[in-house]
């Protein structure tokens, strides 16, 4: 066995990250392999945090847990979770478990509601990302030499180089596009045809729309596969997306504190939910107000720990993302985590009911005579909270059809949701375009 710098011995199964032939080796492992690997890379992350990471080593000795106590996959369950809060009161390097001279790159997040959660990567991790990330692409389709746009922000949001880096390792083309200058997106892919996209769902709708206001009819282009990500996303926005650009739209699934994106992907061939790449991630649903575990198969807190991550290792870190793990099925070894419907943090308790900006999306993209682009207001009057779902018209839709849309949404959401909201057609292009995750709840509830 090799050793860290602190002396904590690296497992001889760690090693390096596999070569470009390499990538979908692994996904030939039996499970019993797999969990054995499993287990081997777990006891060595939990000796590495507890020895190099002083929030580790506090949290541990509070719990009354110790590394050795893992001596099975689900002795993992006895130690404490890690949350974003956490990282916070760290920021920005306390999480860190190797010598800031061994940290190749930091990204972060945005901090919109305080301050950002800072991640670090040494050489190791980077090509431990982008072999998970090129493993994601190949599994979505895309192969070495298809030329892949990048539509993901740069910079310290881990979208657009982990795509990136993926795309490269795989051994394809990247056209780094970034986001924003929508028109000049629509022109690259023209002009660059692009078999592969790799964009948040939201931001893919506003290019439809570009190539459309154009007079460019987006399934005569040159995309086959969009791999999105970022935020969640119903089916029904998949055949709205499949419909409209003719290629076949499939999630991926990554968060910064975990890795970023690449920690999970939907298969072309099934689109059945998201294959976790249980190598270097492993995942576990619990109930979301007790905190117990919950089986496979069951609804609740999507958790993970890292497997091989050296900077920043992460112990059972509450995503807040709402799921569940299934048996894998293009990749058996794999097991599935169910598409995302919601976060514990986004959901809205409007007079008793909880609510979920995914349940709004579902029911206004059946609705006929209106756009994909929508976003909930939360207001206050009377001391009552109302909920108002703006939506934006299509450039065709009459008056009347306005009025009945309204209507439609008003009902199905009473129907479906159980509770009554005020809805608002608007005219088009109105709503705020974002070039990377939708703002789809304005709250104005003082």
């Amino acid at each position: 066995m090799t050793t860290t710098h602190s002396g904590v011995p690296r497992p001889k199964r760690l090693g390096a990250a596999p070569a470009r032939d390499d990538l979908t080796a692994v996904e030939r492992l039996g499970v019993d392999e797999l969990r054995a690997l499993q287990l081997d890379r777990l006891q060595w992350t939990l000796r590495h945090a507890y020895a190099n990471v002083p929030f580790y080593r506090a949290k541990f000795d509070a719990a009354g847990v110790h590394p050795d106590d893992c001596r099975e996959l689900a002795d993992l369950a006895k130690f404490p979770a890690t949350t974003k809060h956490d990282l916070r009161d760290n920021y920005p390097f306390g999480m860190f478990a190797v010598p800031q001279q061994d940290v190749r790159r930091i990204h972060a997040s945005s901090g919109t509601t305080g301050k950002p959660t800072v991640v670090g990567y040494t050489e190791r991790d980077i090509d431990t990302w982008a072999t998970v990330m090129a493993r994601s692409i190949f599994a979505a389709g895309g192969r070495p030499g298809h030329k892949i746009h990048v539509a993901y922000g740069y910079g310290l949001f881990t979208g657009g180089l982990g795509a990136h880096y993926g795309v490269e390792k795989l051994g394809a083309t990247v056209i780094p596009a970034s986001g924003g200058m929508t028109a000049r997106q629509v022109q690259i892919i023209t002009d660059f045809r692009p078999e592969v996209i790799m964009v948040t769902p939201s931001y893919m709708l506003t290019l439809l729309d570009e190539f459309e206001r154009q007079g460019l009819d987006p399934r005569a282009s040159s995309l086959r596969t969009g791999i999105f990500g970022a935020e969640p996303w119903t089916e029904q926005m998949r055949l709205e997306i499949e419909e409209r650009a003719d290629l076949d739209a499939v999630d991926v699934y990554g968060l910064s504190e975990v890795m970023g994106p690449g920690v999970a992907q939907e298969c072309a061939e099934t689109k059945d939910g998201l294959h976790v790449w249980e190598d270097h991630f492993l995942p576990e649903v619990i109930d979301p107000d007790t905190g117990e575990s919950r089986p496979d198969g069951e609804d609740g807190e999507l958790l993970f720990t890292s497997l091989t991550k050296e900077a920043l290792p992460i112990i059972r870190y509450r995503t807040r993302d709402l799921t569940k793990l299934l048996p894998g099925t293009a990749r058996p070894a794999f097991r599935r985590m169910e598409k995302v419907t919601g976060r514990t943090d986004d959901m809205i308790i409007l007079r008793g009911v909880n609510v979920f900006p995914t349940q709004i999306e579902e029911i206004v993209l059946r609705v006929d005579g209106v756009a994909p682009h929508f976003q909930i207001l939360l207001t206050r009057p009377d001391r009552l909270d109302c909920l108002t779902v703006l939506v934006e018209a299509r450039p065709d839709t009459t008056a009347d059809r306005r009025r009945t849309a309204a209507d439609e949404i008003r009902a199905r959401v009473k129907d479906g949701v159980g509770v009554s909201v005020d809805v608002d057609v608007v005219d088009p292009d109105t709503l705020e375009r974002s070039a990377g995750k939708m703002r789809r709840v304005i709250d104005q509830r003082s």
